[in-house]
């Protein structure tokens, strides 16, 4: 059977198709999209857990004036989020994760769960 695949050969590689599994170079829509979006969660979640408490306890107890209340809660998350967003050290280990689980998809087929808020 003829390649049929209008995508370049290491797109369409490896063991289930979905590319070499071995490959790290980066698209643009991972630089720009997907990396940024894997900083923001594991800054939330692991480097500001503070701010972000803090943030969701105002929001919470402000209700409906929360955009007026909670401006210094909200001033201190995005202080502490844009600081991680331009760490390079922490960009790099975001950029190491993220290869990480798309070799692993490219290698097993199977991709893992998405967290829902």
């Amino acid at each position: 059977m003829p390649d049929t695949s209008v995508l370049p050969k290491k797109f369409s590689e490896g063991p289930h198709g979905l590319g070499d599994p071995d490959d790290k170079s980066l698209r643009k829509v991972e630089i720009e999209v997907l990396i940024p979006k894997l900083m923001r969660e594991k800054a939330k979640t692991e480097k500001c857990v503070k701010e972000v408490e803090e943030f969701n306890k105002c929001c919470k107890a402000s209700s409906v004036f929360m955009v007026v209340k909670c401006r210094e809660e909200n001033s201190a998350l995005r202080s502490c989020l844009t600081n991680w967003y331009e760490n390079e050290e922490f960009r790099q280990i975001c950029t190491n994760q993220y290869l990480n689980e798309r070799s692993e998809y490219r290698t097993t087929g199977i991709k893992k769960p998405m967290k829902r808020a």
